[in-house]
């Protein structure tokens, strides 16, 4: 049987006595809060809020003796590392007169990067192109349009190198510029800028014994490896991937044409994997830089 509601005449009584004993306690207004000590600024561009997000420890997640702290790249505007990639390449490309006023960008992505670069761009005044598999989420496709972005989407059997094929054709045909993420330098540049720099700031009095890093292009791994080996040496940086994609743990590398892009095969031992955005099906060129300064694989 169906409980009944209280009538109008009783829900309005227990009204007026739940007010009544709310109203019996003043408010503490002096109660304590736990506040973010940094401070609230006044921005003239979105681009300028990106980067020097917060190193959270994790209080329950460590096994006993062990500190682990997490950069925090999801408070970035659009919620990645890749809004610090997109700037970087961006302002890199205006400064050295890479990128004409009003030119189009063409980038080739999984999304995050594209999301990155569909906000910079727009901030700029660039139209934006990004080329992705249809295998990628339909968010970050409604996110860049959004933006004002255009999504060109390629057929999934074909992997990475048919984005990338697509794209060079589109770019070939219409003048557009390629930042290339895999293969820019200033990828890596933004984070010696950066990220590197911002770790060791808040790590400041504390050992750092260990960097730990997962990849898409491999910028991050790069730029902040070539911090820590300058700055804090003693510090070991650690490459991850996908136990059913060990690409760079294979010790195969990719071969790469004199165009920039990669071979038409995907690499030998990957196989599709839950990670969107990391561990494409090649090794990209920054990546096979970091091993080569020592990074660790796993």
């Amino acid at each position: 049987r169906m409980r009944r509601w209280p009538t109008i005449t009783a829900r309005s009584s227990l009204f007026r006595l739940f007010a009544r004993r709310g109203s019996s306690m003043p408010f503490a207004e002096e109660t304590k809060l736990l506040k973010n000590p940094a401070p609230a600024l006044r921005h003239d561009s979105i681009c300028s809020t990106i980067g020097s997000t917060p190193l959270v420890k994790l209080q329950r997640s460590a096994p006993p003796g062990v500190n682990i702290y997490v950069k925090s790249e999801f408070m970035n505007p659009m919620g990645s590392v890749k809004d610090r990639l997109a700037l970087g390449m961006i302002e890199f490309a205006e400064q050295h007169g890479l990128l004409k006023p009003g030119q189009t960008v063409v980038e080739a992505t999984s999304g995050n990067t594209g999301l990155g670069l569909a906000m910079v761009c727009a901030s700029r005044g660039y139209p934006f192109v990004c080329v992705m598999s249809e295998a990628f989420s339909i968010e970050r496709r409604k996110m860049m349009r959004f933006l004002g972005a255009k999504v060109v989407l390629t057929n999934p059997a074909h992997k990475f190198g048919g984005m990338l094929q697509t794209l060079l054709a589109l770019k070939e045909k219409h003048g557009w510029y390629w930042p290339n993420q895999f293969e820019n330098e200033a990828n890596a540049w933004v984070h010696r800028q950066t990220t590197g720099p911002e770790i060791l700031q808040a790590m400041e009095g504390l050992k750092l014994d260990w960097f730990v890093c997962a990849y898409g292009t491999g910028g991050t791994i790069k730029g902040v490896g070539q911090v820590l080996k300058d700055k804090s040496p003693h510090t070991k940086v650690l490459l991850c991937e996908p136990s059913n994609a060990p690409v760079v743990y294979s010790g195969i590398k990719t071969e790469y044409t004199t165009d920039g892009s990669i071979t038409k095969e995907s690499h030998p031992v990957f196989r599709p994997h839950l990670l969107q955005g990391w561990t494409p099906d090649f090794v990209p060129k920054m990546v096979e830089d970091s091993t080569e300064q020592g990074a660790h694989r796993t």
